[in-house]
Parts: C-alpha cells; sequence; structure tokens
C-alpha cells in the first residue's frame, strides 16, 4: 500500500517538474479574511488583557498606598514640636511609612505611563484595522 502511494507522489512530482506546469491553489477570501482577523484579535485581546491588569493593578496599589499615608498620619502627630519629641519608635514606623509610600508613588507613577501605552496601542491598533470589530467580553 505504501508503494502504492510512493509511486503516485513521484510520478506527480516527476510530471510538475518535467513539463513545468505547477498547479496553484490560493485559499478562499473568506479564509483569508478569517485568519486576518484572527491575528488582528490575538493582538487586541493581548493589549486588553495588559491594560486591564495594570488598570487592577493601579487600583488595588492606590487604595494600599492611601492606607499607609491614613497610618503615617495618626503615627505622625499633630502637635507644632512633635517631630521633637517623638519616641524611637515611632520615627522607625514613620521612616518605613514614608519609604513605602515613596516605592508605591514610584509605582503608581509608571503604572500611569503603561496605561497610557496600552491604550495608544489600542487606538493604534483599532485606527490601522477599523473594520475590526473585538468580540464583547463576559466582564
Amino acid at each position: 500500500m505504501f508503494q502504492l502511494f510512493l509511486r503516485a507522489r513521484t510520478h506527480n512530482f516527476l510530471r510538475d517538474r518535467l513539463t513545468g506546469e505547477q498547479q496553484f491553489r490560493a485559499r478562499s477570501p473568506e479564509r483569508d479574511a478569517e485568519t486576518d482577523r484572527s491575528r488582528i484579535e490575538a493582538i487586541m485581546v493581548a493589549i486588553e488583557d495588559a491594560l486591564h491588569a495594570a488598570e487592577r493593578e493601579q487600583s488595588g496599589l492606590n487604595r494600599r498606598v492611601e492606607d499607609v499615608l491614613a497610618r503615617a498620619a495618626v503615627t505622625f502627630g499633630n502637635g507644632d514640636d512633635e517631630y521633637l519629641e517623638r519616641e524611637a519608635l515611632d520615627s522607625h514606623h514613620q521612616d518605613l511609612f514614608d519609604k513605602e509610600v515613596l516605592n508605591g508613588q514610584r509605582r503608581l507613577k509608571e503604572l500611569g505611563a503603561s496605561i497610557a501605552h496600552f491604550k495608544f496601542l489600542k487606538a493604534a491598533m483599532l485606527s490601522r484595522f477599523p473594520e475590526f470589530r473585538p468580540p464583547a467580553r463576559n466582564n
């Protein structure tokens, strides 16, 4: 059985090479459009996922930074000369809160820039492929 298939394939290969005739087949336009749409959709889904993940991280981090700021305000005190009479433990906690707030604000700034970039990518994709309609998300 294998020899019959091999003989037929060899015959077709040699016939195409010797006669110079090769059959060319192209896919249907519908199939080409579907392939293009699936490629664009994969890119758009990746951009949307990255955008939503960055926005969720930004929202959660923003709440945590606000919480740390509120806790720091409690340890800071409200006297005019509080910093002169502050206990060492309170100063240590104040330094830790300051470090946490600075790290959180740095990350929030980075996330803001990333979100802006993702939104730009999304707008660029939609402007380059105006016929693309993203599927409805189930969120």
